[in-house]
């Protein structure tokens, strides 16, 4: 089973008061009308896990809101051109999201397509000029596409963590 969880809430479930940034808090995950919530209790108001519960474990409540920033256009833009330098085929599903995500944005255009064999290839050339590269199209399912996404938000955050100078 695949569980999908909020981030740690604002306030206790218990005493619905604030949990302060920094301390420890215990979460539990129950099910509550045929879904799964998760409740976070400070420590104060923690007698154990409450009826239902599917799983539980303690906690540390950021000391910062931890909502992601939005993917900056030209920071996977930068991203794309160094994978397509790379070509490393581990990289190349990474690549092809990297491509559908500023073709969105506008940051790419497709140029054209192309056949070989059994797959198909997209032409594309940034707005301002950047390539021209060619990109097999994966025909991925949206949910796939998601998941490598999130992996993709991920990886840039760390990076951008490591390079003090990306902000």
């Amino acid at each position: 089973m695949e569980y999908h969880l909020k981030p740690i809430g604002r306030t206790c479930a218990g005493s619905g008061r604030e949990l302060t940034p920094g301390s420890c808090c215990h979460s539990v995950l129950v099910e509550r009308n045929g879904q799964q919530v998760r409740l976070d209790y400070s420590e104060e108001v923690w007698s154990g896990p409450p009826e239902g519960t599917v799983g539980h474990w303690i906690a540390r409540v950021p000391s910062s809101p931890t909502r992601p920033r939005p993917l900056d256009s030209d920071a996977l833009l930068q991203t794309f051109e160094q994978m397509s330098e790379e070509a490393n085929p581990a990289n190349e599903r990474f690549r092809y999201v990297l491509a559908l995500l500023l073709l969105q944005r506008r940051k790419l255009q497709i140029t054209g397509t192309r056949s070989e064999d059994e797959s198909q290839y997209l032409e594309v050339t940034g707005v301002r000029g950047e390539g021209p590269w060619e990109v097999l199209d994966h025909r991925m399912e949206e949910a796939e596409i998601e998941e490598l996404k999130a992996a993709l938000a991920a990886r840039m955050a760390e990076e951008s963590r490591a390079d003090p100078d990306a902000e």
